[in-house]
C-alpha cells in the first residue's frame, strides 16, 4: 500500500515524509518499483533528516517494507533532481517514475 502513496507524491509533485531506520526523512520521490529481490523500493532524494550512514542529502533507494510511516506533506517536490535517470536500473518493475 505504500507504494500508492509514493506513487501519489510523484504524480502530485509533493515530498513525503518517512520514518526509517529510526529517522525521519523528508525526501522527493523520484521513482517506485520492486527491485530484484522482490521488495518495493523507492528511489528517493532526501533533502532532510536523519540517516545511519550519516548523508542526509543525497540520493537515496529505500524499501518501503522497512518504513515506519509515511506522509504527503503539504511541501513541493523540486524534482528531478541532477543525475536523476529514467527507468531505474535497480527496478525490476516500475510502479511509477517521473
Amino acid at each position: 500500500m505504500h507504494y500508492r502513496l509514493a506513487c501519489e507524491a510523484i504524480a502530485k509533485r509533493q515530498c513525503l515524509e518517512i520514518r526509517y531506520d529510526g529517522y525521519s526523512r523528508i525526501v522527493e520521490v523520484h521513482a517506485c518499483g520492486v527491485n530484484a529481490a522482490g521488495q518495493t523500493v523507492i528511489r528517493a532524494w532526501q533533502i532532510s533528516g536523519g540517516s545511519a550512514s550519516g548523508e542526509t542529502r543525497g540520493w537515496k533507494l529505500l524499501r518501503l517494507d522497512d518504513t515506519r510511516g509515511l506522509s504527503l506533506l503539504n511541501e513541493a517536490s523540486h524534482a528531478p533532481r541532477q543525475g536523476y535517470r529514467h527507468g531505474d536500473r535497480d527496478m525490476v518493475r516500475i510502479f511509477c517514475q517521473l
